[in-house]
């Protein structure tokens, strides 16, 4: 299964020293019957960018909660084994839990497919959504909208021979 691990760089760059993503479990996006339910959609692909875009608005979190990351948002894209990502079946429809799943195991960067990251031009933009996370969580529609306009930065695929560079592990 390919399932999408929100990220900050600061994450994927101990991801890539550590060789490996977390010990387990943690919280990645993946095409689950809820998303498949909720996106009213047949084409895997425009279900897995819709797994993806639900792992770029959660390292939108990531990157609240570490006032120090830079601020570009990452998603990992790796494949693990259908018995490792569990969606919780008690959350499915929630809104903020489509997609969600949570994998029980450490996954070896060997596993990884691609990385997406936005570029810096898109920094200002994802500094603002973040600083207005909180008050579009609580219902304000300008805050919602900022928040909604990191949208408008397409994450760019990257081959994950490319971590170092983006990480400033590289030459």
């Amino acid at each position: 299964m390919r399932v999408y691990v929100p990220l900050t760089l600061s994450g994927l760059a101990e991801a890539y020293k550590a060789g490996e993503l977390g010990a387990g479990p943690f919280v990645a996006y993946a095409v689950t019957p809820a998303l498949r339910e909720w996106y009213l959609s047949d084409d895997i692909e425009e279900l897995e960018y819709a797994a993806l875009n639900r792992a770029a608005l959660a390292s939108l979190r990531l990157l609240a909660v570490d006032p120090g990351a830079v601020r570009r948002r990452v998603v990992l894209a790796v494949d693990v084994a259908d018995r490792d990502a569990v969606a919780d079946p008690d959350r499915g429809l929630e809104p903020g839990a489509l997609g969600e799943v949570r994998v029980s195991a450490a996954v070896p960067m060997a596993k990884a497919a691609a990385v997406h990251v936005d570029l810096t031009d898109a920094e200002t933009d994802i500094s603002a959504a973040v600083d207005a996370l909180g008050a579009a969580d609580h219902g304000d529609d300008d805050a919602q909208f900022v928040v909604d306009g990191a949208e408008d930065h397409e994450l760019l695929w990257f081959a994950t021979q490319e971590i170092p560079q983006l990480v400033g592990l590289g030459d």
